[in-house]
């Protein structure tokens, strides 16, 4: 009688997706690295248990130096206040749209002046020569703050509000009013002026405004440079 043999059926596939998984040396936990470098698990004893070997020194030094970086990280994080997390998300708007208007070849909205002109006159400032200004400022208007539609291109000279730039005939905030009528128009800039309605965002809307517009910015850098 002969027997059959049947074909050997490997419950788990050879490669996978992401990396493969190791055993940590120290606690014998099975782990996932961050790296392919890694050779001890996240935690900090493991790191200097292996450590004490000449041979994973170098590789323990790293994995401290990662862990106690992510964990300042965390701790920052755990530390900002309201008003933190509220300069986080402006900071992020500004960024997208600064970013934003300068990949569509927009020049100052209060003066007016090209990105070549600007660049020529101001292009040796510290941060580049363009701003993200506010039309409305966020001093007497807090509410329009994160409102996208009130951020708009400023060179570095208007945005401090210098009269160096300044459109002939107007002061700064009127040259910007000057300019975003011709933008979008009167009705838009009227509508604008008249939104009083408060914005009184939660710590976790503002950490989701920071992670939207900062992801905006990303894809907008990363298809600028495609």
């Amino acid at each position: 009688m002969t027997l059959k043999r049947t074909p050997l059926q490997r419950k788990t596939p050879l490669t996978s997706g992401g990396p493969r998984r190791k055993r940590c040396p120290s606690c014998r936990v099975m782990f996932t690295p961050a790296r392919a470098a890694q050779a001890v698990c996240g935690e900090i004893e493991c790191a200097v248990a292996h450590g004490k070997s000449e041979k994973g020194r170098a590789i323990a030094g790293k994995a401290l130096a990662e862990v106690g970086r992510r964990d300042i990280k965390v701790r920052k994080e755990k530390l900002k206040s309201r008003g933190d997390h509220l300069k986080d998300a402006e900071k992020a708007v500004r960024d997208h749209r600064r970013t934003y208007e300068l990949s569509i070849g927009s020049g100052c909205m209060s003066c007016g002046e090209s990105q070549e002109s600007i660049l020529a006159a101001q292009g040796w400032k510290t941060g580049g020569a363009f701003d993200a200004g506010h039309f409305l400022g966020k001093g007497a208007r807090p509410e329009l703050r994160l409102e996208p539609s009130n951020i708009w291109l400023q060179c570095k000279a208007c945005n401090s509000g210098s009269y160096m730039h300044a459109r002939k005939g107007y002061t700064v905030s009127q040259g910007f009013r000057t300019g975003l009528i011709a933008r979008i128009g009167l009705e838009a800039v009227e509508a604008l002026e008249a939104d009083h309605e408060p914005r009184k965002h939660t710590v976790d809307e503002l950490k989701a405004i920071t992670a939207e517009y900062r992801a905006k910015t990303k894809e907008l850098k990363k298809g600028q440079a495609a």
